[in-house]
């Protein structure tokens, strides 16, 4: 399919996976993104069941065959709305051609054919670092306008860690292979009903990350109150691959939450103590976790509390179609 007079697009297959591999380290080396990938890694990412290939993945070529774009786009039908989300990456040489247009463009094509299928109207959205000019262009040139804002978090875990304290009565333990994802999806879907961009979660889409290699069990830290109910969890994640890419040691508080009716009792910040202590006992040196600017739970107090500060900021944009 020909695009232009520079560039050719076409959906993504399996064997452009190399290719858009090397596209994305590319940029990240360019632009400093610390957003890099190995084949294996991304190829998985790719194999979400959340994500539709042929038709939310796309690639750009130019005139010598050589892959300059690729884009991706989550579309998510919620009651009201498809939201679409996407991730765009662009070769340093093939940028201000026209190019940013066409990605842009393939976007909001492939969020409109959802909206046509379901009959509601779409919002698409980006994100970028906020530090990262040309990634906040491509977005804002086009008519996107800045609606959140996030931080990446840090915090030493060489520092004292304090004790978790939890409600009487509920235990920590952590995630086993017999139990049912479905129980940690419900607990994840009630924690996270009320925040912004919300989509639920699946029990497909969980088991498929609980079956990466790189997933440990008892870095999947749950609290179980009285009656059995999986109130709040701490899901822990480290890659060894990408530390020793890097050149780091850092782990991530991946998600925190509180199910809706346990707030309020203590058990966010028990559960962040116990995770930063999980990654600590695992020899990471820094914890990292991201949250919205504007959390409703408190979220951001909670992390800084507990030592955590703000490395580096995100915005998400947002365009109504």
């Amino acid at each position: 399919m020909t695009t232009g007079t520079l560039f050719s697009s076409r959906p993504y297959t399996d064997n452009d996976l190399q290719a858009v591999c090397d596209l994305l380290n590319i940029c990240d080396q360019a632009d400093n993104l610390d957003d890099n990938y190995s084949v294996a890694d991304l190829g998985r990412e790719f194999d979400d069941p959340n994500l539709n290939k042929s038709r939310d993945l796309h690639v750009w070529a130019d005139s010598t065959g050589r892959l300059v774009g690729f884009a991706q786009n989550w579309v998510r039908p919620t009651e009201e709305a498809v939201d679409g989300g996407s991730y765009v990456r662009i070769h340093p040489e093939a940028r201000g051609q026209g190019l940013e247009d066409e990605v842009v463009a393939w976007l909001e094509n492939r969020l409109r054919e959802t909206m046509q299928e379901t009959g509601k109207p779409g919002r698409q959205r980006g994100w970028s670092p906020a530090q990262y000019a040309y990634g906040c262009s491509i977005y804002e040139e086009r008519g996107y306008k800045p609606v959140r804002y996030f931080f990446e978090m840090i915090r030493p875990l060489d520092q004292p860690i304090p004790e978790p304290n939890f409600p009487e009565g509920f235990t920590l333990r952590h995630m086993t292979e017999n139990d049912p994802t479905q129980l940690w999806v419900d607990m994840f879907n009630q924690s996270f009903i009320d925040h912004w961009n919300f989509h639920p979660e699946t029990a497909e889409a969980h088991q498929h990350w609980r079956d990466n290699p790189k997933y440990v069990p008892d870095r999947d830290l749950i609290a179980v109150a009285p009656d059995g109910t999986f109130a709040a969890f701490c899901f822990c994640w480290i890659d060894p691959d990408d530390n020793e890419r890097n050149h780091r040691n850092e782990g991530w508080i991946d998600m925190l939450g509180t199910r809706r009716g346990f707030r309020k009792i203590g058990l966010g910040r028990a559960m962040l103590l116990s995770g930063m202590r999980k990654l600590k006992e695992d020899a990471v040196e820094t914890a990292k976790l991201g949250v919205d600017a504007e959390n409703p739970t408190g979220a951001l107090r909670l992390y800084e509390s507990a030592g955590f500060t703000v490395r580096k900021k995100g915005v998400s944009f947002e365009k109504t179609l």
